[in-house]
């Protein structure tokens, strides 16, 4: 069974054209998938679906087997912290949170993510840490420190922690690295890919940055698989 499967998925804001129109979509276990999603694809609209953020207005989204749209707010809101780790392309770290805090965030909201990490790693604290060690960031004094402290390429990398604690099932990327060069943007993807090979985790990793296309097992572009997306403007 895919970890994520789409069948017929179209949405729309009340009133407006649809936004997405995507006949067929899979995401397998273990899978990293390059997805291009240039500006007016509908990528934006499409994670927030795959969050359950939003539900599609016909179509299904099967996630882990579980249709998203015939749970509730609530219940999406908790299937998403309990199998979904985020990784924004702003990062998204609390400032006044400690490095350590940041990551260990996704524990303090799941217990089943608080869990796995304790089975795993004997803590939370400690999973934290050896997460951060796994990425790079080993220096015990780091974990102090308020994530505003951090350069772009660290932020970045505790931003990937945060995602991987508690071994969520699905990790997404929405352009992680668009703000580190191209040494720096492949070093940290093939520590993704590490990580989430470790933890058993899917990637769907979502840019505009077509020449990463290659360090996948599969790429697609949005724009062919959305029937419903605008031509990008010249």
């Amino acid at each position: 069974m895919p970890l994520i499967e789409l069948h017929d998925l179209v949405f729309a804001w009340p009133g407006q054209a649809p936004l997405l129109d995507i006949p067929d979509f899979r995401l397998e276990v273990g899978e990293a998938l390059f997805l291009k999603g240039p500006s007016g694809s509908g990528k934006t609209t499409l994670l927030g679906l795959l969050g359950g953020v939003n539900r599609p207005g016909q179509g299904s989204i099967q996630l882990l087997g579980q249709d998203l749209a015939a749970l509730g707010q609530g219940q999406r809101d908790r299937f998403r912290v309990d199998h979904t780790g985020y990784i924004f392309q702003q990062f998204n770290l609390l400032p006044f949170l400690s490095v350590r805090e940041n990551v260990e965030l996704p524990c303090r909201f799941s217990n089943s993510r608080a869990s796995r990490a304790s089975q795993r790693h004997g803590s939370i604290d400690q999973a934290a840490a050896q997460l951060l060690a796994h990425l790079g960031l080993d220096d015990p004094a780091l974990l102090a420190r308020r994530a505003d402290s951090l350069s772009i390429g660290q932020q970045q990398r505790v931003a990937a922690a945060r995602a991987l604690i508690g071994q969520p099932e699905l990790v997404i990327a929405d352009e992680p690295t668009s703000a580190l060069d191209a040494d720096s943007r492949e070093a940290f993807i093939r520590l993704l890919f590490e990580e989430c090979r470790t933890a058993g985790a899917s990637l769907l990793f979502v840019s505009h940055d077509q020449s990463l296309a290659p360090l996948f097992d599969r790429h697609l572009s949005l724009a062919d698989l959305n029937r419903a997306a605008k031509p990008r403007e010249a």
